[in-house]
């Protein structure tokens, strides 16, 4: 049975740039043998945890009745799983940060559902430098929370594309995402 990977696309455009490049990441993860799943976050209503700790019961989950209720089982069941995020006001987008912050319901099994997997990212920015555009802050969310669940950092791609579209016409970013891609499709 093909591994399966999951795309986390955390942009508000569809067809914006982090959006371009998770896509080229499904091209060469599929090209590689993997079945690759994208879930468009902001179509979805996922509303933030209200910290009611319910979800520390053994066997509990969370009790928030959202449309991330079917996102847990898709983690869960994701041999790999990708966060793809435009960078606003100095870290991941609204859409995606929601969806990581209701994680902490895997809590109660010790987040078993989501450790030892591997993990990638791709951010995308206005400003071209990955400090003052506050990328870095996401990528050490990133790696904080991939160390956390004791999983495997595959790799990051990041790029300064600020138009729509732009992503398209850097060969060489597209070229990285196509080949995190494959290297998640091999560490499966």
């Amino acid at each position: 049975m093909p591994k399966q990977i999951l795309i986390l696309k955390g942009s508000p455009r569809e067809k914006g740039n982090s959006a371009i490049l998770a896509d080229r990441l499904a091209a060469g993860a599929a090209e590689s043998g993997a079945q690759v799943e994208s879930i468009y976050l902001h179509s979805l209503d996922i509303r933030p945890c209200d910290a009611c700790e319910l979800c520390k019961e053994p066997g509990s989950g969370c009790v928030i009745e959202d449309d991330m209720q079917p996102l847990y089982p898709k983690l869960a069941a994701a041999d790999a799983i990708v966060l793809a995020s435009p960078i606003y006001w100095f870290t991941f987008s609204a859409q995606l940060k929601l969806c990581m912050d209701r994680w902490y319901a895997f809590q109660s099994s010790k987040w078993q559902e989501l450790q030892e997997k591997p993990f990638g990212i791709i951010l995308t920015y206005g400003d071209t430098d990955l400090y003052t555009s506050g990328a870095i802050n996401a990528i050490h969310t990133f790696e904080s929370m991939a160390r956390f669940l004791h999983g495997r950092l595959a790799g990051i791609v990041h790029a300064s594309l600020n138009d729509a579209g732009e992503a398209e016409q850097n060969p060489v970013v597209m070229e990285q995402a196509y080949r995190l891609g494959q290297q998640l499709a091999g560490m499966l």
